[in-house]
């Protein structure tokens, strides 16, 4: 810590990145690296119904902490653990309140605290980012348009790349957040330890170089709709929480980052969440799911009508079993959702039965549910499921983050891990690092995954994403993005059939996913009768580990361009690569492997894959550390290998 008039700094472990914290007047900081100003003073605060904490600040003590050191267990992640180091800045200010400023070597995060004896009402928040140039920035805007409620919605859109001046002002963006300070250094904003809280979303003027934070209103009306019994919010208050006197608030987090290949392995929305809140993990099961919904139930060659019923569940369960598919997935329809009752399943299906038969075939059921539903017969609900043997709830249809969403969905933690029972968070917020507080938490959708190609057209730009998403939103958390289609196809082929669903670019680019995707549950979206048909991708497919990941690291990459991941598991690494729709050739460098032969098994698109999408070559070949292999992506496509020890 340095103190310089009304100004204290902290500085990171490394001494490259520098807070100034302004601690007269209006409450703000700024940020440098290496001596260049990347965030300009910008005011924080908290608004409260009689005063504004953050305005003409005294600080009453300072306490600071240097080189404090983490050892952070991480169970079901990317790693096992990882080490932190920060720096630290306590600063108590008269009125009841402080903010603590951390910095690490990868970013910067701060918090506010209060000690007030009674209950709080919090009016709004001051999040205000002041940039000294018009950055580039690369935003994921709600799909609510202007007049809605945009704080409503799913999470998932594609990223708008923007000047700050250039943001859309009519739309509010949901986080993550990058933006481009130039030379290769990016900035991402996140939030962790989202508790009791709203979650952030940004906004710019279209004016200045400025954007600021913004959150929902506290709901004080819900209404259930139909298809499906979901609550929506139909009345908000003026205010955006009410909490009591004496808590922490969510972290804000600006993760800096110097090359690309940064982005996605940066851990701080883990490492500042809270700690593991049920003990003991280890019944968590994860793995890979055989899914039903994508490809609409439509496995054919088979003597019964396919469809939500004890033949078709069965036939999945023999084809997850036939190729060590740990789990299958019931989604929607196995309880009559327009009743809301999901201790009621369907006269169709005899779920005692066929958690039996998928148990003696050694693969376990998950249920999917809307938040909702589950919430209003929570217990009971867990308790029934629990004791007939189903392993978790996939959970739908959250669409927000005020407050009362944010606390159902710690209320649905904490009760599914009382009964051992897993989550798989669907139409949710961005991760906040609540698989860190409760570890049975296993995967997070809001991600643009493949269900958006069953009525997307080619201009939402897939190929451009799935490049883009891995540096920004998967440094948040995992994500269940639902790869695996076998129809593959070209931009120019490319159709959005709801029925009988493709994806854009090449068969390549979908097995690449098992291995750049942060995914501790991971699907098989498409057809068991097609994923049959295509034996030799399938079992690939499933022998790429999602599971006891020792390391993982991105080899080569650029935003938006290209990425190349590499994951360790035991002696053995599995490497995955993907392009957009420019064809590129990459050298790979194999100096990451310890001494010794290693044997590869390379799935590479073929001599005709940018026009035929489906087109790939198995090569099998041996290397060692000191190795190179030259591949070439087609247009949309990509590559995935596995690396194993002789």
């Amino acid at each position: 810590m340095k103190a310089a008039g009304r100004y204290l700094t902290l500085k990171s472990p490394n001494g490259r990145l520098e807070v100034a914290i302004r601690t007269e007047g209006q409450l703000s900081y700024a940020v440098k690296h290496n001596g260049r100003v990347l965030l300009d003073e910008s005011p924080v605060g908290l608004v409260l119904e009689d005063r504004a904490l953050g305005e003409n600040v005294k600080v009453s003590r300072v306490k600071e902490r240097s080189l404090v050191k983490e050892n952070i267990v991480a169970p079901h992640y990317r790693c096992p653990s990882f080490d932190v180091t920060y720096n630290e800045l306590d600063l108590k200010l008269k009125g009841n309140y402080g903010i603590i400023f951390r910095a690490y070597d990868e970013g910067i995060a701060y918090r506010f605290y209060t000690s007030a004896k009674a209950p709080l009402i919090i009016k709004d928040e001051i999040v205000r980012m002041n940039f000294p140039e018009n950055y580039d920035t690369y935003m994921s805007y709600s799909t609510v348009k202007p007049g809605g409620d945009q704080y409503v919605m799913a999470f998932q859109n594609i990223y708008t790349q923007a000047k700050v001046k250039g943001c859309n002002v009519e739309s509010i963006a949901f986080l993550p957040m990058t933006v481009d300070c130039g030379n290769g250094l990016k900035m991402t904003l996140l939030e962790s330890d989202l508790e009791n809280y709203p979650g952030m979303f940004i906004k710019g003027d279209g004016k200045s170089c400025s954007l600021q934070g913004t959150f929902a209103k506290y709901p004080t009306a819900l209404k259930s709709f139909p298809p499906r019994a979901m609550k929506r919010v139909v009345e908000r208050a003026d205010y955006m929480a009410k909490t009591k006197g004496t808590r922490s608030y969510p972290w804000r987090i600006w993760a800096v980052t110097e090359k690309d290949t940064d982005m996605p392995v940066n851990n701080l929305v883990y490492a500042l969440a809270s700690p593991n809140r049920i003990g003991d993990c280890s019944w968590v099961k994860t793995g890979k799911v055989a899914w039903d919904w994508w490809n609409d139930w439509g496995i054919y060659n088979v003597d019964f009508k396919a469809g939500i019923n004890m033949d078709t569940y069965k036939y999945y369960i023999d084809f997850a079993a036939d190729n060590r598919i740990e789990f299958v997935v019931l989604d929607e329809g196995w309880y009559n959702p327009g009743k809301g009752d999901m201790l009621t399943v369907i006269p169709e299906l005899d779920l005692e039965e066929l958690v039996r038969y998928g148990k003696s075939k050694g693969v376990d059921l998950i249920l999917w549910t809307v938040f909702n539903v589950l919430d209003d017969q929570l217990e009971e609900a867990c308790r029934k499921y629990s004791e007939m043997g189903i392993n978790g709830f996939k959970v739908d249809f959250l669409d927000r983050d005020d407050q009362t969403a944010v606390e159902m969905a710690y209320r649905i933690a904490e009760m599914t891990a009382k009964y051992k029972l897993t989550l798989d968070l669907h139409g949710f917020y961005k991760p906040t690092g609540l698989n860190r507080t409760y570890p049975n938490i296993i995967n997070y959708e809001a991600v643009f995954g493949m269900e958006e190609m069953k009525w997307s057209s080619v201009k939402k730009d897939m190929m451009e994403y799935d490049v883009t998403m891995p540096y920004i939103r998967m440094m948040a958390g995992p994500v269940d993005y639902t790869p695996g289609a076998m129809r593959n196809a070209s931009k120019k082929d490319f159709k959005d059939i709801y029925y009988n669903p493709m994806s854009q670019g090449t068969r390549c680019h979908q097995l690449a996913a098992y291995v750049v995707h942060d995914s501790p549950l991971t699907m098989l979206a498409d057809n068991p009768t097609i994923y049959k048909r295509e034996q030799e991708c399938t079992d690939f497919i499933v022998s790429i580990p999602n599971k006891g990941i020792m390391e993982t690291c991105v080899l080569q990459g650029k935003m938006g361009e290209f990425i190349v991941t590499a994951r360790k598991v035991g002696d053995n690494w599995y490497i995955g690569g993907m392009t957009d729709w420019n064809a590129r050739t990459i050298t790979l460098d194999f100096d990451f492997l310890d001494e010794g032969s290693y044997e590869v098994t390379l799935f590479k698109d073929g001599a005709n894959a940018d026009k035929q999408a489906e087109d790939y070559r198995k090569e099998i070949f041996t290397v060692a550390k000191d190795s190179k292999k030259v591949i070439r992506m087609a247009s949309g496509g990509g590559f995935a290998m596995s690396v194993v020890r002789k």
